[in-house]
């Protein structure tokens, strides 16, 4: 997974989705899923979803199981065919979890 994680920094490093700052408080605070009200879909994934993961690791936690984000990533950017190779990336973690 760790691996994963670095790639899809990368890619969203590529396509000028990474952000130097992180969004306010407020919009970190969203209890929707992946945080529809507040943040961008790739806000969420360097913000909410990177960072978890990479904590998890460093503390030597378990991984989530059965998680697939990949669906999602495929409905908000189906009009934006250059992020698909993100999207491959997050099906690549989707089947990692299980």
């Amino acid at each position: 997974m760790k691996l994963l994680l670095v790639e899809l920094r990368e890619l969203l490093k590529k396509h000028a989705l990474w952000q130097a700052h992180a969004p306010t408080a407020s919009a970190m605070s969203s209890e929707q899923p992946f945080s529809v009200d507040t943040l961008e879909p790739h806000e969420w994934l360097q913000w909410v979803f990177i960072q978890r993961i990479e904590s998890m690791i460093e503390l030597g936690q378990p991984l989530p199981k059965g998680f697939e984000i990949a669906p999602y990533f495929e409905e908000v950017w189906k009009l934006s065919p250059e992020y698909q190779e993100i999207i491959l990336v997050l099906k690549k973690m989707d089947g990692s979890a299980k």
